[in-house]
């Protein structure tokens, strides 16, 4: 199946993808980081999977949210009738649950189950025994129960458990997922239809809350609802992607476990919620992100868990076969040990969009952005990896530089707007010292054009971001400039590439597909530079790449025509939003910068 066949359900702790077959091929317990129950997506069935399906379907499903919810609706049209399958995370309460409700359309279609349950990434088979009237399975520190009026027929040779049944016009039939720690008592078990009234209610609830208006409306609150179902309830943490291990080009090895916290994506995030009217949602966000980094600045880290933890070990489980036999597959991210310079400029570029949205912000947290800036004085000048988590070795990236550029201007508009306490005249020397810096060694002038990093030719798509950071004015020569280059250089087949990826940058073997966030910058870049029109196309193809219930993966592989990456990326959703809103808001001024993001030094 590819990527796109997939859709997501959650329950804002953790989520699932099913597959338009009608099999969950990935779910993570309890939490989106936790080892999975269901990793066929990285493997086969044999590493765990949940069927639920017609027998004889005449052809492919069709698949659709309910209105403002991320309640799955799946139709088959079969030869004695039609089929729907209702399926959610409920919100959650004593546990986990996934709820399927098989509803009868037409006449009358047999139905087939088959449910595999593996641990610990499909290594783990547990032992299945029924358990007053419920399906129970256990192994390690795992339990399952699943709880249906079906008759179930328990196959122990293949340590899986199937089902036949039929489904008439008008009927229902419920089947409940629930897991738990396997030493805590069995949680009382949700009513199917209750769960799904409740669930539907809650939807409907967060998404009237919307306050984003004009075209693309349908997109942009599609984006929202993903990402609400990407963020961890207890803690307000966004996690990139749900899953781990897609590949950016299939067959190749740069696959990698999205389900962190990135703080690279602090500013946009929080530019996205803000925008759309979640000011609760940006708030438990900002607080997420100044527990995650408290401490020392030197220990900054550039991703932590959705609680905030700082230990992400990378490995590999040899047994899994990779999607589409991409390996190695790669749990945990080494990268959380990376110094990168850009993640202080998104930080104190966060907090300050923060504060000037009216987000009450206390003293402790302008005491961390003291700190943090304190340390960067004398960090920013330091090779780096990079926004892209280079794993080759450290440059000077130039968007490193401009984010070390960012965090001295914002403080500095902190101080001026907020009248807040620091030393304003040296962080201004500081802000025109990197500027300099940037412009005399960044900057190729028989290109004109700016670079990747320090010495090189190459180009990066975090260029694209400069008017949007205010590092130099939209109608600058050298922001033209930079923008025709990356057309030239980077765009393939109308989509834009990180980079050009060189085993002397990188250090991996192998290429990507387009990247869709820097897409996304391309058309902001675009609109900025004036060429509205130019804009609108591209953010309407972009657009057109959505899937049929509207979810993105990380990039799009322009040869094969086929979403890759990890899926749904946040990143990409919360492009969607701020390139709607800015793209709506240039066709109503023809603005040409928004919010804090203004101006040259």
């Amino acid at each position: 199946m590819r990527i796109e066949d997939y859709a997501l359900i959650g329950d804002m702790h953790t989520a699932a993808l099913v597959r338009r077959d009608g099999s969950i091929d990935w779910l993570c317990v309890p939490r989106f980081d936790s080892p999975s129950c269901f990793a066929a997506l990285l493997d086969s069935p044999r590493a765990g999977r949940w069927l639920l399906a017609p027998v004889n379907a005449r052809r492919g499903a069709s698949r659709r949210y309910r209105e403002d919810t991320l309640i799955l609706e799946t139709t088959w049209h079969c030869d004695d009738g039609s089929v729907r399958v209702v399926e959610f995370m409920p919100p959650r309460g004593e546990a986990p649950d996934v709820v399927r409700i098989v509803e009868g359309v037409r006449g009358r279609v047999e139905m087939r189950m088959e449910l595999m349950l593996r641990f610990d990434y499909g290594r783990t088979v547990p032992r299945l025994r029924h358990d007053g009237g419920q399906l129970a399975a256990v192994a390690g520190s795992d339990a399952t129960w699943l709880r249906t009026p079906v008759e179930l027929h328990p196959d122990e040779e293949a340590h899986r458990t199937t089902a036949r049944f039929t489904v008439g016009e008008g009927e229902r039939v419920p089947f409940v997922l629930t897991w738990q720690q396997s030493w805590l008592p069995r949680p009382d078990p949700v009513d199917a239809m209750d769960a799904l009234a409740d669930t539907e209610r809650s939807w409907h609830e967060w998404s009237r809350r919307c306050r984003y208006r004009g075209d693309d409306e349908q997109a942009v609150r599609s984006s929202l609802l993903t990402l609400k179902a990407l963020t961890y309830a207890p803690t307000g943490g966004i996690v990139a992607a749900p899953t781990a291990s897609l590949p950016e080009r299939l067959g190749g090895p740069r696959n990698w476990d999205y389900r962190y916290c990135w703080l690279r994506d602090a500013s946009f995030t929080l530019e996205a919620l803000m925008s759309a009217g979640y000011d609760a949602e940006a708030r438990a966000w900002r607080e997420w992100l100044l527990r995650a980094v408290a401490g020392h600045p030197a220990d900054l880290q550039i991703m932590y868990t959705v609680e905030g933890s700082r230990r992400i070990p990378e490995w590999s489980p040899g047994w899994l076969g990779g999607y589409e036999d991409s390996r190695p597959v790669r749990i945990g991210n080494a990268a959380c040990a990376q110094f990168q310079l850009d993640v202080y400029g998104e930080i104190l570029d966060c907090l300050h969009i923060a504060r000037q949205c009216g987000l009450a912000v206390d003293d402790h947290a302008w005491d961390l952005q003291n700190a943090l800036m304190n340390y960067l004085e004398g960090a920013w000048h330091r090779p780096d990896n990079g926004l892209w988590e280079s794993r080759g070795p450290r440059r000077h990236f130039v968007h490193s530089k401009i984010l070390a550029w960012v965090a001295a201007d914002r403080m500095i508009r902190a101080i001026d707007r907020f009248g807040l306490g620091g030393p304003a005249d040296r962080w201004r020397a500081l802000r025109e010292e990197i500027h300099d810096d940037v412009c005399a060694h960044g900057y190729d002038s028989g290109r004109n054009t700016f670079t990747q990093f320090y010495g090189s030719t190459n180009l990066d798509a975090a260029l694209l971001l400069i008017p949007r950071l205010g590092f130099l004015p939209a109608d600058d020569p050298r922001v033209g400039g930079t923008v025709e280059a990356i057309q030239r250089e980077l765009v393939h087949d109308g989509l834009v590439l990180r980079y050009r990826p060189d085993e002397d940058v990188d250090g991996l073997a192998g290429g990507e597909g387009t990247f869709l966030a820097c897409s996304f910058w391309l058309a902001d870049a675009l609109a900025l530079t004036g060429r509205h029109e130019r804009a609108r196309r591209l953010f309407d193809r972009l657009l057109g790449l959505r899937n049929d219930v509207g979810l993105l993966a990380e990039e799009y592989d322009t040869a094969n025509r086929r979403q890759v990456g990890n899926f749904p990326q946040a990143f990409s959703h919360v492009c969607v939003v701020n390139t709607a809103t800015a793209l709506n808001a240039s066709q109503d001024s023809h603005h040409r910068t928004r919010g804090a993001r203004t101006g040259p030094p």
